[in-house]
């Protein structure tokens, strides 16, 4: 049942992730064919972060009363109606309010699937929920080269392209109608929605949610607008999105050996010091060369979201569900803030490589904010011990 259980979780990510790379797709799509700006396109896509944000905080104050299995039945019907309207869009409206739905039904996958996975593998959250995660940047590295290869270089309609979700869909539909939730593991997504709320005000999480806002921003924002950010160095800009989450993929496969060397806080301080790198090097080079600086960007923000998850999970589990979706929803939340200040940019000239450079900002506050976090750690353990 387990294995199950986490087969249907990594499918229902995928969809996620899908969509994510498919709006990387349909950006020069609106732009050229249906004529809208820079803006309108980064305010269209808005909504699957803030949307997003909205069913993660709803799953996690009301999964443990409401029912895992009702709200992944939401999800399923939010996924299906996004899919559908975007198939149909052709402006800024339909555009939005298809993101929108697709958006909310993200955010439940998460909501629903995060802290399942923690309550499944009680002794192996980090490593599960970096198993659980990789589909993200596995999805991505997919959809990028089905976008590559289908719809740019054999001229397959987006619609077909986008379409094919739906078949997803309905396998992860079908797998978790066939899954027993049991109670233990509902009992395993923290305690009462007042003990949540009583511990999401320590310090330490809300240290840990303001860094959330940066480290998604960072790892999401660029993904989102690959084509207009990296259209002057040369190459695909999709096979460039492809390389970075194939990197992604493979790291987060083999997160538990690095686990084994290096506790959390440690992995997220190195994570923002390559993806400060990562983002200067990418706003510089050009050519083929653009590859070698993905690759150290890769490395940097590989970790960020299923660790940053972790470690919440691990050092304060008493935020049980309502933690893991304001983690990930607040990290969303900031997405859709940085897509609608990178389309600013553009529209007033800037160009993608400078973007670039003006992101690499969110990364390098990180550095200072995480190596906070490594002494705050280490006077929490000595306190600890000697208590």
């Amino acid at each position: 049942m387990k294995n199950k259980l986490f087969l249907a979780s990594c499918i229902s990510l995928t969809v996620t992730s899908l969509t994510f790379a498919y709006r990387a797709m349909l950006d020069p799509v609106f732009k050229d064919v249906y004529h809208l700006t820079n803006s309108e396109i980064s305010i269209a896509f808005a909504p699957a972060f803030w949307g997003f944000t909205i069913s993660m905080i709803i799953g996690g104050l009301l999964i443990k009363s409401f029912g895992a299995k009702r709200f992944i039945n939401i999800m399923l019907v939010f996924h299906v109606l996004g899919i559908v309207i975007t198939l149909f869009a052709d402006n800024f409206i339909t555009l939005f309010v298809g993101t929108l739905f697709v958006g909310i039904g993200n955010g439940f996958v998460e909501a629903v699937c995060n802290p399942l996975i923690a309550a499944t593998y009680p002794d192996q959250k980090v490593k599960m929920l970096n198993r659980f995660h990789l589909w993200f940047p596995m999805g991505i590295l997919i959809g990028s080269l089905a976008s590559e290869l289908l719809f740019k270089q054999l001229g397959v309609p987006w619609q077909v392209i986008f379409g094919s979700l739906l078949i997803l869909v309905a396998v992860y539909g079908m797998l978790f109608r066939n899954i027993t939730i049991s109670e233990e593991q509902i009992s395993g997504m923290g305690d009462d929605v007042k003990g949540m709320i009583k511990a999401i005000k320590k310090p330490l999480f809300l240290f840990m949610l303001v860094c959330m806002l940066f480290t998604a921003a960072t790892e999401l924002g660029t993904g989102q607008r690959i084509e207009s950010l990296l259209k002057e160095t040369g190459v695909s800009p999709l096979l460039v999105l492809a390389f970075i989450f194939g990197l992604m993929s493979l790291g987060r496969y083999h997160a538990g050996t690095l686990l084994k060397k290096l506790n959390t806080q440690t992995i997220l301080l190195l994570s923002a010091v390559f993806s400060c790198v990562g983002l200067l090097a990418l706003s510089t080079f050009s050519g083929y060369s653009t590859f070698a600086a993905a690759a150290i960007f890769a490395v940097g923000v590989c970790y960020f979201w299923p660790t940053m998850l972790g470690f919440v999970a691990e050092e304060l589990p008493e935020t049980g569900s309502l933690g893991l979706s304001l983690m990930g929803g607040f990290g969303m939340l900031s997405v859709s803030t940085v897509l609608v200040g990178m389309g600013n940019l553009m529209d007033d000239n800037t160009t993608g490589q400078e973007t670039l450079r003006i992101m690499s900002i969110l990364p390098a506050a990180m550095i200072i904010a995480f190596i906070i976090l490594n002494l705050w750690m280490k006077k929490r353990k000595r306190t600890t011990h000697f208590s």
